[in-house]
């Protein structure tokens, strides 16, 4: 049910030896119900959705997912056993006519970025902090050899796989691991995505490092980060919350987080894009009922977040390793 044996034996080459080696071991202390109490019922869940066959699998549309005939009480079925594992994030997916409406449009974000990296065709990726894949399946589609998502949360890899049942391409894996699993200078990875984690970490220049050392020399880093308005050396602290998010570090400027990244040994840094988030990005659903970006901006002044600070505001940034 929740299986990666298949995925395993994709990591057949000496790079990843040091790392398939711990994965089993490190796999099983991501999905331990000991330690995450309601995982034993989002793995019921998983086990209740419907036997179907797909007669198309989708990749490179905004609702990743499959395609194939189901009636509408198949539907509502399908739908009430997705619901059980809510909250979904990051989409939207199809499955079989039944539309998963997440919290975030990545494909928005998807739509912005894809001109501006290196083709993915042929290329082993790791996508850090991928929730429950949406980024790894457009991926795929793209044309990667390999995609390896890590995210640490359970929920997302339960989701993962439920996409997975239908889907059913193994060289895509979420794996219930943080970057601080994945073995130093492994250097194995031809593109790396670091997508709204960088401001989650205490230490950014270490993240920094850590994606590097996943990339092979002259392989390619995908960053899309917070930012706010200025010159270089300008930063945001937030004191408290930011967007009533507690773990908020650090809001480069533009210009800041290109330092950053040359000052970590990134070559050719390019900023590709700067986007205002907004409420039609970044919303509840029926998929996701909790609060959402509109409850996280100043009431009086949508520019602003609760806080008074400036509101989200997100650059993507491409780099070469060296």
């Amino acid at each position: 049910m929740m299986d990666y044996q298949t995925f395993l034996q994709h990591l057949d080459g000496e790079e990843f030896a040091r790392w398939r080696a711990a994965l089993p071991e490190q796999i099983a202390a991501g999905l331990n119900p000991k330690r995450y109490g309601d995982l034993p019922r989002w793995q019921s869940a998983l086990a209740e959705l419907p036997e179907l066959r797909a007669e198309s699998v989708n990749l490179n549309q905004s609702r990743v997912g499959v395609s194939g005939p189901l009636d509408t009480p198949g539907q509502q079925q399908l739908t009430d056993t997705l619901k059980k594992l809510h909250p979904w994030r990051k989409g939207p997916f199809e499955l079989f006519g039944v539309h998963i409406d997440t919290e975030w449009r990545s494909d928005w974000k998807w739509d912005r970025l894809e001109d501006h990296i290196s083709p993915l065709s042929g290329r082993k990726v790791l996508d850090v902090g991928c929730g429950s894949g949406y980024h790894c399946w457009r991926m795929r589609g793209a044309g990667a050899d390999l995609v390896v998502g890590i995210d640490p949360t359970p929920l997302f890899v339960v989701q993962y796989f439920a996409l997975q049942k239908y889907i059913q391409d193994s060289r895509v894996a979420v794996l219930p691991l943080g970057i601080e699993h994945v073995p130093e200078n492994l250097r194995c990875f031809d593109t790396v995505f670091s997508m709204g984690i960088l401001y989650h970490r205490r230490s950014p220049i270490d993240h920094l490092y850590a994606l590097r050392d996943c990339l092979r020399p002259g392989g390619e880093l995908v960053l899309e980060t917070l930012v706010i308005e200025g010159d270089e050396g300008e930063i945001l602290v937030p004191e408290g919350r930011y967007s009533k998010m507690g773990n908020v570090w650090f809001i480069p400027s533009p210009a800041s987080m290109m330092t950053w990244l040359r000052k970590c040994g990134f070559k050719e840094v390019k900023l590709v894009d700067i986007n205002q988030t907004s409420t039609a990005e970044q919303r509840s659903t029926e998929w996701m009922q909790f609060h959402s970006l509109a409850d996280f901006l100043h009431p009086e002044n949508p520019a602003l977040t609760v806080e008074g600070y400036p509101a989200p505001r997100r650059a993507t940034f491409v780099a070469t390793a060296p």
